[in-house]
């Protein structure tokens, strides 16, 4: 980047303390997204905690929570449906678009199309600043239902004895955090002449997948018309899961058409416009959000043997979600792979990159123009919150209210509303923000990499990916 970063980090880590005494938020705000972990007795089942008369409501009174299901996507590449009973205290969570296997050693069926209900928990008092988030926080526990794919029982792992359990904050307008992960692994295919263990994915366990999803959407396009700064993050499973995060500038018209000056290379197929996140024109679906086929790839692509590379044949998906006024665009690329038939499966076709991206409107944006305290999940499938003030940004275990890693910001780059970052390290990357909504992406290891419980031998801390929502100013 040309632009000159405003370090100061030593203030950022002086103000730390900032973001947890603000904990209250304003009643326009989007509620925050947060994932505290529990264990064994701690994560015990209890009521409603009490909330104190000063603070702001971060989300809907404890009976109405129930009258609100959030639509919106996992980094995993998959869309869901979810809703939580605060008084029954129990989730109903639907897998609508899925690339991830329901069993363990298999690639097919997904769990798209699943349903599963459980019980919901409180986090153990203490475990976020104040009583307000506490009341809006919910870990998600067993959940268990028929899995159409193979019509079998599907179960998720129980938050009892779990350290990094999945939870879900439910907001005004957003909701997001995690939803329940799975193991992945494949053996890989055998072809004749050719060898085996080929496309094999190695065994690597998900403790949950981060999840952001909305109140409300919509399906005018009229409302997408414009150009946006994009953030993507996406991994491919059978190139040992390599993970790519890039920006991307893009316009699209009233017709979800999209077009983009992205220069390709080596690693980028984007569509015929030049655009990262969609390829063919978008198509309205029955669940309220759009589908666009032959999604572009940014990731490294396993080539089978004979076929050599398979083609696109991923879709994208996205969901328009209206937050403060604001139209931000959720673009989930849902990977496919198809084995084919016969000894050398000469009909496979294989496009298991997944991942997610955010849009922002590309409108001027100056310093201090999103300052304030953010909650999320991240691509270290840990829980982070991030302060922001003007050219400082810092990193803050919500749990300890520690500092984490910290950076720097440099506004005004050519893209009105992209903001360039770089953290202590020299590692260099871009933020966007939109509707009090944020999203970054660096390429270095933050926040002390991958949590080992999400991780497998090899696994590499970098780059980092985080989505958040505002909750102080």
């Amino acid at each position: 980047m040309s632009h000159a970063f405003i370090r100061g980090l030593a203030l950022a880590l002086a103000t730390a303390p900032f973001l947890i005494a603000c904990g209250g938020g304003k009643a326009d705000n989007p509620g925050p997204i947060d994932s505290p972990q529990c264990s064994g007795a701690s994560c015990g089942v209890q009521g409603p905690p009490p909330t104190g008369p000063s603070a702001a409501a971060l989300c809907p009174a404890t009976a109405d929570i129930v009258k609100t299901t959030y639509l919106g996507g996992a980094g995993s590449g998959e869309v869901v449906q979810v809703n939580i009973d605060a008084t029954a205290m129990t989730y109903t969570l639907k897998w609508l678009e899925s690339p991830i296997p329901l069993r363990t050693t298999q690639v097919t069926p997904t769990r798209a199309g699943t349903q599963i209900t459980g019980a919901v928990i409180h986090p153990p008092t203490g475990m976020l600043p104040t009583a307000e988030q506490t009341r809006c926080a919910f870990i998600l526990g067993a959940g268990t239902g028929i899995a159409p794919g193979d019509g079998q029982p599907y179960t998720t792992p129980d938050f009892v004895n779990n350290p990094n359990p999945p939870m879900i904050l439910v907001g005004l307008g957003v909701a997001g955090g995690g939803i329940p992960g799975a193991t992945v692994e494949f053996d890989g295919l055998t072809i004749p002449l050719a060898g085996s263990g080929i496309g094999a994915v190695p065994n690597r366990h998900f403790d949950f997948y981060p999840f952001l999803g909305f109140a409300s959407t919509t399906t005018d396009l009229t409302k997408l018309a414009g150009t946006y700064n994009g953030l993507l993050y996406h991994l491919a499973p059978s190139t040992n899961y390599a993970t790519i995060a890039t920006n991307t500038v893009e316009t699209f018209d009233a017709s979800g058409t999209c077009t983009s000056s992205n220069t390709a290379n080596a690693n980028y197929t984007p569509n015929a416009g030049g655009c990262l996140t969609t390829g063919n024109p978008l198509t309205l679906n029955a669940n309220g959000y759009f589908d666009s086929q032959q999604a572009p790839q940014i990731v490294p692509q396993l080539s089978l043997p004979i076929l050599g590379k398979t083609g696109k044949s991923a879709t994208s998906h996205m969901i328009l979600g209206q937050v403060n006024g604001a139209t931000v665009p959720l673009v989930v690329r849902t990977g496919s792979v198809n084995l084919g038939t016969g000894l050398l499966h000469l009909d496979a076709k294989v496009d298991d990159e997944s991942g997610i991206a955010m849009l922002a409107a590309a409108t001027p944006l100056a310093s201090g123009g999103f300052d304030g305290g953010y909650v999320g999940a991240d691509s270290n499938f840990r829980n982070t919150a991030t302060l922001i003030q003007g050219g400082v940004g810092t990193f803050i275990n919500p749990s300890t209210s520690a500092a984490e890693s910290g950076f720097g910001l440099a506004y005004g780059l050519q893209s009105p509303g992209l903001v360039g970052v770089q953290d202590t390290n020299g590692k260099t990357g871009f933020a966007i923000a939109s509707g009090g909504l944020y999203a970054i992406a660096i390429q270095g290891t933050e926040n002390g990499g991958i949590a080992p419980t999400s991780a497998n031998a090899d696994t590499p801390s970098a780059p980092y990916f985080g989505i958040g929502a505002q909750i102080s100013k």
